[in-house]
């Protein structure tokens, strides 16, 4: 896969990418899918040492993978959704990350396999994310009182609505939202979004197809959007609480992340903002040793150990 060259990347980063096929063919859901799983073997092996892993079914269509470290209770919770544009992704997606945290921070983790578009509109995943939540937050291993919530991409997207969403339903209460590159408004006005057309692994095409998948045909960009789906348009933000959002240079989301940032400031919620410079969405999956992925984990590691 290339990289135009007008783009300033890491050289880690470059290498990475040239390494993959370009994407050609078809661009419907299924082809996705079937790249997605063509791009597993890029990631480490999970290292489950000192950890209890298990896959839980909470109602008819809700799957989680549970990672609990061993003999301790009394430990926060992290729930996590995945990646994949709301349609593709499964309890695979990110399974050795999700260990790592589980040990490195010391908490319960639980990823959850929210229903994926077309198949399953908004609210769908929405509703199955805060299905989890609660599941999480009555875990006799977790201390309800200090859960946060961590994703990528659309997960970051489901992350920040299931903030709002807790905040105006009562609960259950969350102690901190991660959002790494979210997906986070189907307008697709911001700078970046409209200038990165030709990015790789995410490009303004890419958004379009997204949004479209979630909300429906000609639902994008017109005036019945819920902020539950795009949280960019939630007019109020008090109350929320408090964030880290990581944004990468080269992303069409990076400037409605940095917005939403500026309007949590803006109403009185505690925001710490990282843009890594000579990145791209996703490049941390696609180059997992490369010095900026590696730099990005530590610090998600030391800002939920910190918040927890």
């Amino acid at each position: 896969m290339s990289i135009p060259a007008k783009y300033r990347v890491e050289p880690a980063l470059a290498a990475a990418f040239a390494a993959i096929p370009p994407l050609t063919g078809p661009t419907d859901v299924a082809a996705g899918r079937a790249r997605l799983a063509g791009l597993k073997h890029l990631q480490p092996a999970a290292d489950l040492t000192g950890l209890t892993v298990s896959d839980q079914l909470i109602g008819p269509d809700v799957g989680l993978r549970v990672y609990q470290p061993e003999g301790r209770t009394g430990l926060p919770g992290i729930l996590t959704m995945h990646p994949g544009g709301f349609t593709v992704g499964d309890l695979d997606t990110n399974h050795g990350l999700h260990a790592d945290l589980a040990r490195a921070v010391g908490a319960v983790v639980v990823s959850v396999d929210y229903r994926l578009s077309p198949e399953n509109r908004f609210p769908a995943a929405i509703e199955d994310c805060h299905a989890a939540l609660t599941w999480l937050a009555e875990h006799p291993a977790v201390d309800p009182t200090r859960i946060a919530l961590h994703g990528i991409s659309a997960g970051g997207g489901l992350a920040a609505g299931l903030a709002l969403l807790a905040r105006d339903c009562g609960g259950p209460p969350i102690a901190f939202q991660y959002l790494n590159i979210p997906e986070l408004d189907d307008r697709l006005i911001t700078r970046s979004m409209v200038e990165f057309v030709d990015t790789p692994m995410f490009s303004r095409e890419n958004a379009i197809r997204s949004w479209d998948a979630y909300l429906g045909p000609g639902v994008r960009g017109g005036d019945t959007v819920s902020p539950y789906a795009a949280p960019a348009r939630a007019t109020d933000l008090a109350g929320l609480p408090p964030a880290y959002i990581a944004v990468m240079e080269h992303d069409p989301l990076r400037d409605e992340a940095i917005a939403y940032a500026q309007a949590l400031l803006a109403a009185g919620v505690s925001v710490e903002l990282h843009l890594f410079p000579g990145t791209f969405h996703g490049s941390s999956a696609i180059a997992p040793t490369a010095e900026v992925t590696v730099r990005e984990h530590v610090e998600r590691v030391a800002v939920l150990r910190r918040v927890l």
